[in-house]
C-alpha cells in the first residue's frame, strides 16, 4: 500500500522507468489476477510431496528400459517430417529471417504493423520453443542460420571447415554469453522493427564468419544459442525426429514418454549447466522485474539509502536514479544463474552428504542438470505463451503487409484488428497448472537419475530430500511471483 504522495510519485517515476527500458519486451504482457497465495502455494507443495513420495515408492528400477514406438513409416510421419515438409520448412524459416530483416530496414517503425516484430519474437521465440517441446530437435534441420552457411558453402566460395580448432575449454560458454546478451537486449533493449532488422543482420554476420572460423559443426552445436536451447527443449518432447543419416538417409520419426529424453544424456560442463540455469532464472527475473515489489525496491528502499549523498527530492534525483536503475536491472539479470548455481551446488553438496556418495559435486551438478529443465519450460510458457493469441495471430494479417504501408498480398490484411484475450481466471489456473505439472515432472526426472547414480532405491530416494527442497522453493518462488501485482512495462 503506497502510503504518502512521495511514495506515490516514485512508484510512477518507477513505471516510465520500467516503460523506456523493456521495449525489448516488444508487446505488453498479460496481466495475472492476484488470488490468495497461500491456497495455491499449500494445495501445490501438498500434490508436490504426494507426488515425490509416489515416485520413492513405485520407481525402484535402475535402468527402465525406454518406451520407444518407431512412427518412421507411418503416414503420419511422412506428412510431419519427411523430405517435402522438412524442406518446406527449412525454405519458410530462411524467407522468414531474410523478411525480418528487410522489413526492419525498410518497412514501417511501428512494432504492431511491421512483421518482423511478431514474427520472431512471438512465432520464432516463443512458439517454436513450443514446437520443440513437442515434436524434438526440428531446429537443427531448419536452422536459417545455418541453411545460410551450408548454402555459401555449396556455391564453392569457402569450405567452412574451419581456420582454427574450436577450443576445447570454451565448451558452450559462447553460447550463454550470447544469450544472456540476448535477453538483456529483449528486457532491456530499445528494441523497435528496425534495430531488430539490425540485430539479425549482425547476428547472421557472426554465424557466417564464426563458422568460417570454428567449422560449421562446432560453431553450431556449440556457438549459436538458438540451437542450444532448442535442442535442449527437445529432449523433453514426446516426438523425437531422427535428423537423416547414413543408416537412415530419410530419418526418422519416434514416440516416448515426455521428458523421457531428458534421461538419455547428461550436461556436459559447467557452462551447459549454467545455459540451463539461466534458462531457469532469465524467466523468473522476467516476472519478477515487473512487479511492483521489486520497483518498490529500488525507488524506494535503495533510493533511501542515497539520499543523503542525492537528496530526498525524487524529482530532483530521478535523472541520476534511472541510468543506476537500468544498471542494476543488467547487473540483477546477469547475476541470476550464478544465485541459482549457489542454490543448486549447496543442494547436490547435501545430496552427496546423504547418499556418501563419491561422486564429485560438478560431477551431480553434470548429471542432475536436465532434471530442471521441466521447471524452465512451465516458466517459460506460464509467462510467455498468452502472447500467441494476443499477438501471434496477428502475424497472418502482418504476412499481407509485412512493411506495414498498405499492401494486402493474400488477402488477410483485414483481419483479426481486436486480438485474442483469455479470460485472467483462466490464465491464472493455467498457469499454476503448468508450474506443478512441471516441478512433479522434475522431480520425476531426478529420481530416475538418482537411481543410476546411487547404488539402491533408498539410497536414491533419501538423496532427492534435498533436490525436493529446492523444487519446492523454486515453486513456492513461481507461484509468489504469479500471485504479485506487476507494473506496466508495455512497448
Amino acid at each position: 500500500m503506497i502510503r504518502n504522495t512521495s511514495a506515490t510519485l516514485c512508484m510512477v517515476l518507477a513505471t516510465l522507468a520500467f516503460t523506456s527500458a523493456a521495449h525489448a519486451h516488444p508487446f505488453a504482457p498479460s496481466y495475472n489476477l492476484p488470488v490468495p497465495f497461500w491456497m495455491y502455494a499449500g494445495g501445490s507443495l501438498a500434490a508436490l510431496l504426494l507426488s515425490f513420495f509416489a515416485v520413492a515408492w513405485f520407481a525402484r528400477a535402475r535402468n527402465p528400459e525406454p518406451r520407444v514406438v518407431d512412427l518412421t513409416h507411418t503416414r503420419f510421419a511422412r506428412v510431419l517430417v519427411g523430405r517435402t515438409t522438412i524442406a518446406m520448412l527449412g525454405v519458410i524459416s530462411l524467407l522468414g529471417l531474410l523478411l525480418c530483416i528487410a522489413t526492419g530496414l525498410l518497412g514501417t517503425r511501428s512494432a504492431a504493423f511491421n512483421f518482423n516484430m511478431t514474427f520472431f519474437w512471438i512465432v520464432f521465440v516463443i512458439g517454436f520453443t513450443y514446437v520443440s517441446a513437442l515434436i524434438g530437435p526440428l531446429y537443427a534441420q531448419i536452422n536459417p542460420w545455418k541453411l545460410i552457411v551450408t548454402a555459401l558453402a555449396n556455391t564453392g566460395l569457402s569450405t567452412f571447415e574451419g581456420r582454427f580448432a574450436y577450443p576445447a575449454r570454451l565448451g558452450c560458454w559462447p553460447a550463454l554469453v550470447l544469450y544472456a546478451a540476448f535477453i538483456a537486449m529483449e528486457l532491456f533493449g530499445r528494441v523497435d522493427p528496425r534495430a531488430l532488422g539490425v540485430m539479425l543482420l549482425g547476428y547472421t554476420v557472426l554465424n557466417i564468419v564464426g563458422a568460417w572460423l570454428f567449422g560449421m559443426s562446432a560453431w553450431f552445436e556449440r556457438c549459436e544459442f538458438f540451437g542450444l536451447f532448442f535442442s535442449l527443449v527437445s529432449r523433453m518432447a514426446p516426438l523425437q525426429v531422427v535428423a537423416p543419416s547414413p543408416q537412415a538417409p530419410r530419418g526418422g520419426l519416434k514416440l516416448q514418454m515426455p521428458f523421457a529424453g531428458l534421461l538419455q544424456a547428461r550436461a556436459v560442463s559447467l557452462g551447459e549447466v549454467l545455459f540451463v540455469l539461466f534458462m531457469l532464472s532469465s524467466t523468473a527475473f522476467d516476472g519478477l522485474q515487473a512487479t511492483q515489489v521489486w520497483a518498490r525496491l529500488f525507488w524506494e528502499d535503495f533510493a533511501a539509502l542515497l539520499a543523503p549523498w542525492i537528496g530526498d527530492n525524487i524529482v530532483q534525483t530521478y535523472p541520476l536514479l534511472k541510468p543506476m536503475f537500468l544498471g542494476y536491472q543488467v547487473a540483477s539479470l546477469l547475476l541470476s544463474p550464478f544465485v541459482y548455481l549457489l542454490a543448486y551446488l549447496a543442494t547436490l553438496a547435501w545430496m552427496k552428504r546423504i547418499a556418501r556418495s563419491e561422486f564429485s559435486v560438478r560431477e551431480l551438478a553434470c548429471r542432475f542438470a536436465y532434471s530442471l529443465l521441466p521447471i524452465a519450460l512451465v516458466y517459460h510458457a506460464t509467462h510467455y505463451w498468452t502472447l500467441i493469441l494476443t499477438q501471434g495471430l496477428m502475424v497472418l494479417r502482418l504476412a499481407s503487409d509485412p512493411f506495414g504501408i498498405g499492401w494486402n498480398l493474400f488477402g488477410t490484411a483485414l483481419w483479426l484488428h481486436r486480438p485474442v484475450i483469455p479470460g485472467m481466471d483462466w490464465v491464472w489456473h493455467t498457469q499454476v497448472g503448468l508450474i506443478l505439472i512441471g516441478h512433479v515432472a522434475s522431480v520425476v526426472v531426478a529420481h530416475r537419475e538418482a537411481l543410476r547414480v546411487f547404488d539402491t532405491p533408498r539410497t536414491a530416494a533419501l538423496s532427492q530430500l534435498p533436490m525436493l527442497a529446492l523444487m519446492l522453493a523454486f515453486t513456492v518462488f513461481g507461484l509468489w511471483i504469479l500471485a504479485q501485482p506487476i507494473t506496466s512495462n508495455g512497448p
